[in-house]
């Protein structure tokens, strides 16, 4: 078996094919850093600092020739060679398990549907969101009228336990720019503008678990909904960036929502672990301007813009547009949402849902 060479963001893997095989990783920095191109000729000795090198580096190639790791670098176009005995010896990340990013595929949420009831949907769908932190379910073409439907929907999931958590919005949110029937809706989600990744209610001491999207209306143009699993992110996060994760489940943010006749703080930190699960409150728009120690404030920056560019990363959401009868369940507590743009008389409705509280 030959070496082989995978590269990945920021890192690459060698497995190696002789001597018991293996693998080890290394970040393109390491790599650059030991690069012998800045070792003196006679001497050997290191002649460049790492701090000298451009803060972001990109690799336009890496292949095994022969018996060493090549690697051309895109800010200088430089050819590094390092021996694959050498990078044995060195190597500081063996037979690492890899954490992936969250998944795209759009085929891991949808439920087709085919001759089910709302019952058996509901159960469906509720049980690929813990699996899967959200569900997809395509059933528009058999719907004539989904808006006489939404409260049979209600019902088949009050059947599977949940109970319909009501906001200041009010008890059901009809998503149209021309709402008539819901509390407080100078907010995003009442307009045609985008709405990038969020939890909803990030606010409230506890966010609803449960969030429901029911398609009344597609848009003439838009309106396509993005799905991320931020607790695959946040997982992915800590086996990168140990220190990133630290920053953001060790520090308290504060999520301000001020509208005309409501306003909710709380103070919490955007990701929060629950056992095996990670909790995420993210929100970009109700985010209160930080005030942490001096000091802390530009790694904290830090920590924040790299989650947040991993969950925003085109390869790592899921878009898909809901026709008319489609619904989506997702977790809040563990997905982001959000929507593109749109024109025309695009119509959803909103149900939040959660387990009744236990008796006293």
């Amino acid at each position: 078996m030959n070496s082989t060479v995978d590269v990945h963001d920021g890192w690459l893997r060698v497995t190696f094919g002789d001597r018991g095989g293996g693998t080890a990783d290394f970040h393109f920095r390491w790599l650059r850093h030991n690069c012998d191109v800045d070792r003196h000729p006679l001497t050997h000795e290191r002649i460049a600092c790492s701090s000298e090198l451009p803060d972001v580096l990109g690799v336009t190639r890496a292949s095994i020739e022969g018996d060493a790791l090549a690697v051309t670098w895109a800010h200088d176009e430089r050819t590094s060679r390092y021996a694959l005995s050498w990078l044995r010896e060195h190597a500081y990340a063996r037979d690492r398990a890899i954490v992936p990013p969250p998944s795209s595929d759009p085929s891991r949420l949808e439920i087709a549907v085919s001759g089910a009831t709302l019952g058996e949907l509901a159960a469906s769908a509720l049980a690929r969101t813990y699996e899967r932190g959200a569900a997809v379910v395509r059933r528009g073409a058999s719907v004539t009228r989904p808006e006489d439907e939404t409260e049979s929907i209600v019902e088949a999931f009050a059947a599977q336990g949940l109970e319909v958590i009501g906001t200041h919005f009010g008890r059901i949110e009809d998503l149209r720019t021309d709402n008539t029937t819901n509390q407080n809706t100078d907010q995003l989600g009442y307009t045609d503008a985008a709405v990038d990744l969020h939890t909803d209610q990030p606010f409230l001491d506890a966010p609803p678990r449960w969030q429901l999207l029911q398609s009344i209306r597609a848009a003439e143009h838009g309106g396509e909904n993005d799905v991320v699993d931020a607790q695959a992110a946040a997982r992915h996060l800590r086996s990168v960036d140990a220190e990133a994760y630290a920053i953001l489940t060790g520090t308290p943010v504060v999520f301000h929502r001020r509208q005309a006749a409501f306003e909710r703080v709380v103070v919490a930190p955007v990701l929060e672990e629950d056992g095996d699960a990670v909790r995420v409150r993210f929100s970009y728009f109700t985010m209160a301007p930080h005030r942490l120690p001096f000091e802390r404030m530009e790694s904290f920056y830090r920590a924040y813009d790299r989650f947040s560019r991993l969950v925003r990363d085109p390869r790592h959401r899921t878009r898909f547009t809901l026709a008319p009868g489609d619904f989506l369940l997702y977790d809040n507590r563990r997905m982001l949402h959000g929507r593109t743009a749109f024109r025309g008389a695009r119509w959803l409705r909103g149900v939040y849902f959660d387990r009744p509280a236990p008796a006293a």
